[in-house]
């Protein structure tokens, strides 16, 4: 996992990996402290997908530029395209679904 520090390193962490996703979190949220290695392990299943890291403590502008209203979210792209958006309660299975359905893809 990569850590993103600034709206600079998030866009271009984007524009560089045909497939990204990246985790908006803060470490006053235990919800966010907890999914994470969740989230890593289910990417485990899929290689191609790299993905980052953004504390929005660190990088408080990366809310307002990505409309993150609240924590956890994880925002994954295909080729600089958004393509899922998930955020507070997040299912495992149900955000793995939806990663399977794009990853087939390629």
């Amino acid at each position: 996992m990569e850590i993103l520090n600034s709206i600079e390193s998030i866009n271009n962490f984007i524009k560089e990996n045909r497939i990204s996703m990246v985790y908006f979190s803060s470490n006053s949220c235990n919800v966010c402290i907890n999914l994470l290695p969740k989230i890593q392990e289910l990417l485990k299943s899929y290689p191609l997908i790299r993905y980052g890291k953004v504390e929005i403590d660190k990088v408080p502008e990366a809310a307002g530029t990505f409309s993150v209203f609240t924590l956890p979210c994880i925002l994954a792209y295909i080729d600089g395209k958004e393509i899922i958006r998930e955020a507070r309660f997040i299912s495992i299975m149900e955000l793995k679904g939806k990663i399977e359905r794009y990853y087939e893809f390629l």
